[in-house]
């Protein structure tokens, strides 16, 4: 049995990964392989098959485009714009991500020319995916404001100043150094360990670790690193 007169629409899946090299926010982007805009760049992007749901889609496609497996990958929102694919109508729904590129460097295979891009330079991509991208960092702002998804970017162990260059890319702002130190010790939800960090300078900087079930207790602790969250948690 059939849905008499209905029209049958492509549905694609587009993956926005998100990555942290320790000094900054990246991008992955593919160069597609085919046309239209053939070696532009682009999201990991491909078609829903009949026989796997959106998420089984999602993981496939990523790992078929550029090696990653075992990724965390979160629904985001759909777009289905009249005019998005100018070869046929195609309905997309978006899945994101942020990984430690470090973890996963080793993974990335060259099938696709797979390259990580500055999220402030990134080059001119195909259709609708620079909105996808746009909305995927509303989302990240939102959920680095309420979950530990950033400390999911750093080592197990790290330094404060690389907390706070981490924060200071997701959110493109400029924090004061004392009062970022003074509001995320206040939190109670660090650890500080015995060891310094001295790549950066002979003085050194302690490293710490998070405190998850402290984390689990008291998670809102962190919303008063957040400028304006108010902004992001509408």
């Amino acid at each position: 049995m059939q849905y008499q007169g209905q029209t049958r629409i492509l549905v694609a899946v587009d993956c926005i990964i998100f990555g942290f090299d320790g000094e900054e926010i990246k991008l992955l982007l593919i160069q597609r392989g085919f046309e239209p805009r053939v070696r532009d760049w682009s999201l990991m992007g491909g078609f829903l098959k009949p026989d796997e749901n959106l998420d089984e889609a999602a993981s496939r496609i990523l790992y078929e485009l550029t090696g990653l497996k075992e990724v965390y990958l979160e629904q985001l929102m759909s777009f289905g714009q009249l005019d998005r694919d100018p070869v046929e109508r195609t309905v997309c729904v978006t899945y994101f991500s942020l990984i430690n590129i470090h973890k996963y460097e080793k993974q990335i295979t060259d099938s696709f020319h797979a390259d990580w891009f500055s999220i402030n330079n990134i080059p001119r991509l195909i259709f609708d995916h620079v909105k996808m991208v746009n909305e995927a960092k509303i989302k990240l702002r939102y959920k680095a404001a309420l979950h530990p998804i950033l400390f999911e970017l750093l080592p197990e162990k790290f330094t404060i100043p690389q907390l706070q260059n981490l924060y200071q890319q997701v959110y493109d702002t400029e924090f004061d150094n004392r009062n970022f130190s003074r509001k995320l010790l206040s939190t109670g939800l660090l650890m500080k360990l015995g060891e310094k960090d001295k790549s950066s300078s002979k003085k050194g900087a302690f490293y710490y670790q998070l405190d998850k079930e402290k984390y689990k207790q008291n998670f809102q602790a962190f919303l008063n690193l957040i400028p304006n969250p108010d902004k992001f948690l509408l």
